[in-house]
């Protein structure tokens, strides 16, 4: 990537809500994670997401933020493919802590079953998108 507005890494890392684009169009709000270089996206077949990667695995993903208060505008999007991996429980964690913060015990007990039932049965998987490329721009404006 070349050089960039803004540290992009530092963007990624924050708990922002990324909307991820499949063949249909349908777009869907997700949580991630950035790591390795890929966005990470924990799903299953009791999504759509799931069925549509599936049938065609090639996406599109944003995240972005717009403060009306401080004119700061920032977007990155990428398009690549969705790859289903085996989930993970640590990286689960991760994932799961950055939006919820670092005590399991006060997150919803829906979250929890993520980390304690077995993935293999419920089919809980990583969707893991590989950026083939990447656009980042600052389009922040004077308030």
């Amino acid at each position: 990537m070349a050089s960039t507005p803004f540290d992009v890494d530092a963007f990624l890392a924050r708990p922002l809500v990324a909307r991820v684009a499949t063949n249909g169009p349908t777009v869907r709000p997700v949580w991630y994670l950035w790591e390795d270089h890929a966005f990470w996206v924990l799903t299953g077949p009791w999504t759509k997401l799931f069925t549509r990667v599936h049938a065609d695995p090639s996406l599109a993903l944003i995240v972005d933020e717009c403060d009306l208060v401080t004119g700061v505008v920032r977007q990155v999007i990428a398009r690549g493919r969705g790859e289903l991996l085996p989930f993970d429980v640590p990286r689960g964690r991760r994932k799961l802590a950055r939006y919820l913060g670092a005590d399991e015990n006060r997150w919803d007990e829906r979250f929890h079953r993520y980390l304690y039932d077995d993935p293999h049965s419920r089919g809980t998987v990583w969707l893991r998108i590989s950026a083939e490329s990447m656009t980042v721009q600052d389009l922040s404006y004077s308030v």
